[in-house]
């Protein structure tokens, strides 16, 4: 017979406790008003792990399910990733998934939006530089001596440069950041970095604006997001203002040994995918015991 200390089979697993006092205080006030809640997620690298080739990835295993049991418990889960939304949705497996009849995707850093209730996609004109970028960078990386194994991916309102395959991945990615980003501007674009990928997009998407407009638009007093990479810190950077502002909000880091400014900014750090899987579930027994 266990003592009274011991859990029951049943009883979920302890949360981890953030390190900083605001994402405590953000994670009692998600746990005391969940139905005020709104719970931003990255997916390449948060929701799926990261592959080779982009194409192939595919959200873990656990995350459906993990989201299905904790949407419904909060005010809205979002997905804001730099894909267009169809493709997020259908790598992840989201679509026709009871429990996430209300889940959101802001796809291409919030300048495309797909919803579950509709099933559908709205979006703006696409910015006409990224087409003309998209002509001339073949031969844009010929003439800067791109080396082996750098690839294009084409992702509709961008354009990015993966250096992931290259013999020497870093030192590929450090050699073409400053011509890429002269390319970007000849077309009216930024580049945003990520982990050894260089994306060529329109100014003024990110997921920081992504999400602070999504929190206000519903209405949300409380904010968690996680993410993995350098294209989440406006995001972390927008729930720091929204903090700032009295929304409390929760900073989550999907660990990994490529981008430790991150990790640097968040309040809790898990272990990669599976780690954010299994503390969303952990998080969806927590508020539904």
């Amino acid at each position: 017979m266990g003592s009274p200390t011991e859990s029951s089979p049943s009883s979920p697993s302890p949360l981890p406790t953030p390190v900083t006092a605001a994402g405590r205080d953000g994670l009692d006030v998600l746990l005391t008003h969940p139905d005020r809640a709104v719970i931003g997620l990255d997916f390449d690298g948060t929701l799926a792990p990261i592959v080779a080739d982009p194409e192939q990835a595919r959200a873990h295993p656990g995350a459906v399910p993990a989201l299905a049991a904790l949407a419904p418990l909060v005010r809205s889960v979002a997905v804001i990733t730099g894909r267009p939304p169809d493709i997020a949705v259908h790598n992840g497996g989201f679509a026709g998934v009871p429990g996430l009849e209300h889940l959101v995707v802001l796809g291409h850093y919030g300048a495309e939006r797909w919803d579950a209730v509709t099933g559908t996609v709205t979006a703006p004109p696409p910015h006409p530089g990224v087409a003309a970028a998209r002509a001339e960078l073949p031969g844009f990386l010929e003439t800067v001596g791109a080396s082996r194994g750098i690839w294009i991916e084409e992702k509709g309102r961008a354009v990015a440069v993966h250096t992931r395959r290259a013999d020497d991945p870093q030192a590929a990615f450090d050699a073409l950041r400053e011509p890429l980003g002269r390319l970007a501007a000849r077309h009216g674009l930024i580049v945003e970095p990520g982990r050894l990928v260089l994306e060529l997009r329109p100014p003024g998407m990110d997921k920081g604006v992504a999400l602070t407009e999504y929190v206000r638009s519903v209405g949300a007093a409380c904010v968690l997001y996680a993410g993995d990479d350098l294209g989440d810190l406006p995001a972390f950077a927008a729930v720091e203002k929204l903090r700032s502002d009295g929304v409390p909000g929760l900073l989550v880091c999907s660990g990994n040994a490529e981008t430790t400014e991150v990790a640097d900014r968040a309040d809790l750090v898990v272990d990669g995918p599976a780690g954010l899987v299994s503390f969303l579930a952990t998080l969806a027994q927590t508020i539904n015991r």
